[in-house]
């Protein structure tokens, strides 16, 4: 855990104008700061960087948040390496407690083992440029140098012991650690990869954590991945992120393939927002961490045995981390063509075809239920809804999960509420990442809403309110407790929606903070109309309290338990009433 006053220390030392402008080129723009969003493809600038409130926001797409969050969503960074970043350009040093130091001890005992990896990186480069063999199979597959050095292509020799050119000491244990050596059981050392063309995999910080050899010719396996280390998980990973970012955020969808050529064929073609899956099938850590970077996931198979049972395995991962303002789509190839020879024969626009065409997850779910059930019986329907029922529970988006529910109810010639009593599904919140309402707001749903969009523009004047009034039942009430605490202990300085949104990053009110916070992005608070809108609540509070303690006192005179001392009170309260309805 990093403490919450280092958050706010580092966000008020950070402006976030020049963490963004670090990455995407900025214009000014009045008070702000204006650019296409690099979060989707657009052509007119929708994306605003607002220097008073240290917040950014899409109109285009709705992203938004502080420079913590921009740094995450950009880099594809996790929560505390985006917090490091920033630290590290502010020369802040990141305060650590007991988790925290052992995960700084655990990125220290890595640091040899990336070391050696770039070392090896370096290694297998050099011998390309050495290697004929390797040089002519990557021209036939229609490779430039150029592309080659964008992914650091290499080979590795063909030689059990390549690497002890560049390790002097072939016994060292971390060349074991991290998956460049082998042991066999006779105690023996060889290099792992040998003749094959090497990709390098590279994490979000630019180090080389994995490697992934392919085969020259004949041979098997074709593909040979580095092993689970301290380093590389393949799980958690996907190959050529870093080098796809610009264009997945350019065009607002990302390419998940099966190999590491086709990554590379396809960025030679121009199809550069393409990534891969790594030695295994899809997971949902890559489809969680693939949505942060565009709003469409096309996941690309062969159109084989193994493609179908991979596309089917894509879909079911994927359920969960559906939201409805996103898309996950399945595109399966015709024929027997990968997608780096498809393109090779056809071209880029041939693939654009095929990949504008590709099915959305809720049709391929749909249509794969239908021929492994065939509901054209009593007994197929029932194993429809027998099949259906663990893949509804686990979609997480609200408005998916009730179309796909009323599609399956169709063919199950079930109802709606049937199908949800027999999968026994249970209502879902509505999703945080949904679309956002429009700009154009309504009046307040309650009380604590007005104040809280208050408090959101203006957080110390949450001091002057009467929190014994407000109930922390609703979120809102409970939002604006939280705020007020904050800033009675001095966690949360005046001013700046990014500091609130950090404030609240996990809290159970993160979500309708963050959507108020987008609905009032980049308008500048006018102090005189707030406090015309703040006196006006206050007063309504006034008589919601007066009410209901009216009320009350009523309810125990009709009972016949009111002493004398309550009547008193009870008459000086409805006095109180009447001389405020006459004001």
């Amino acid at each position: 855990m990093i403490p919450e006053s280092f958050i706010q220390d580092l966000l008020a030392r950070v402006d976030i104008v020049g963490v963004v402008e670090s990455y995407v080129p900025l214009r000014k723009a009045g008070a702000n700061y204006s650019a296409c969003c690099p979060f989707h493809s657009e052509k007119t600038p929708s994306f605003t960087v607002s220097p008073s409130k240290q917040f950014y926001h899409c109109f285009g797409c709705g992203a938004h948040g502080s420079a913590i969050g921009f740094v995450m969503q950009y880099s594809g960074l996790g929560f505390i390496d985006a917090v490091e970043e920033l630290a590290g350009r502010a020369g802040m040093q990141v305060p650590r407690e007991a988790s925290s130091i052992r995960r700084v001890e655990e990125v220290a005992r890595k640091a040899p083992l990336t070391e050696l990896m770039a070392r090896a990186m370096k290694f297998y480069r050099d011998q390309l440029k050495d290697s004929p063999k390797a040089i002519d199979y990557l021209k036939v597959r229609g490779l430039t140098g150029e592309i080659a050095a964008r992914f650091g292509l290499g080979y590795a020799p063909d030689n059990w012991q390549g690497l002890e050119k560049i390790f002097p000491n072939y016994n060292d244990d971390a060349l074991v650690e991290c998956g460049l050596i082998i042991v066999n059981e006779q105690g023996r050392r060889y290099d792992r990869f040998r003749d094959r063309i090497m990709f390098p995999i590279i994490d979000p910080k630019g180090n080389v954590i994995g490697f992934g050899g392919r085969v020259i010719g004949a041979g098997e396996p074709k593909y040979l991945n580095s092993p689970e280390t301290p380093l590389f998980q393949k799980g958690y990973e996907v190959y050529g992120l870093p080098q796809a970012r610009k264009a997945i955020h350019g065009e607002d969808r990302v390419i998940v393939v099966e190999g590491y050529m086709d990554v590379v064929g396809l960025a030679q073609s121009g199809v550069e927002n393409t990534v891969a899956t790594l030695g295994t099938a899809a997971t949902g850590t890559n489809v969680q961490k693939l949505l942060r970077q565009a709003s469409r996931v096309v996941f690309c198979f062969d159109r084989d045995a193994a493609g179908d049972k991979a596309a089917w395995r894509a879909m079911e991962v994927s359920l969960e981390f559906l939201v409805d303002n996103k898309s996950v789509e399945i595109l399966q190839m015709s024929g027997n063509q990968d997608p780096d020879e498809f393109v090779r024969e056809h071209g880029r626009e041939a693939f654009m075809v095929q990949l504008n065409n590709a099915t959305k997850l809720s049709e391929f779910l749909v249509r794969g239920l239908k021929e492994r059930t065939r509901p054209y019986t009593a007994e197929g329907r029932a194993q429809l809804i027998h099949e259906a029922k663990p893949l509804l529970q686990r979609i997480a988006a609200p408005v998916l999960r009730v179309q796909l529910t009323k599609a399956i109810a169709e063919l199950a010639q079930l109802s709606q509420a049937e199908v949800e009593a027999q999968c026994e599904l249970k209502p879902l919140a509505r999703s945080r990442s949904a679309p956002l309402p429009s700009r154009s707001r309504t009046s307040p749903r309650s009380i604590e809403h007005a104040l809280l969009e208050i408090v959101l523009q203006k957080p110390e004047w949450s001091l002057r309110l009467p929190l014994e009034l407000i109930s922390s039942d609703q979120p809102e009430g409970a939002a604006i407790h939280a705020v007020a605490d904050a800033m009675d202990h001095g966690e949360l300085a005046a001013g700046g929606v990014g500091l609130l949104l950090e404030l609240f990053r996990g809290h159970p009110q993160e979500a309708i903070v963050s959507t108020l916070a987008a609905q009032l992005a980049v308008e500048e608070p006018d102090v005189t109309a707030l406090e015309s809108v703040l006196n006006d609540a206050l007063a309504k509070l006034r008589q919601v309290a007066l009410r209901r303690e009216i009320d009350a006192l009523t309810t125990q005179a009709r009972q016949g338990t009111l002493g004398p001392d309550a009547r008193q009170q009870l008459a000086e309260l409805l006095a109180r009433k009447g001389g405020e309805t006459t004001k």
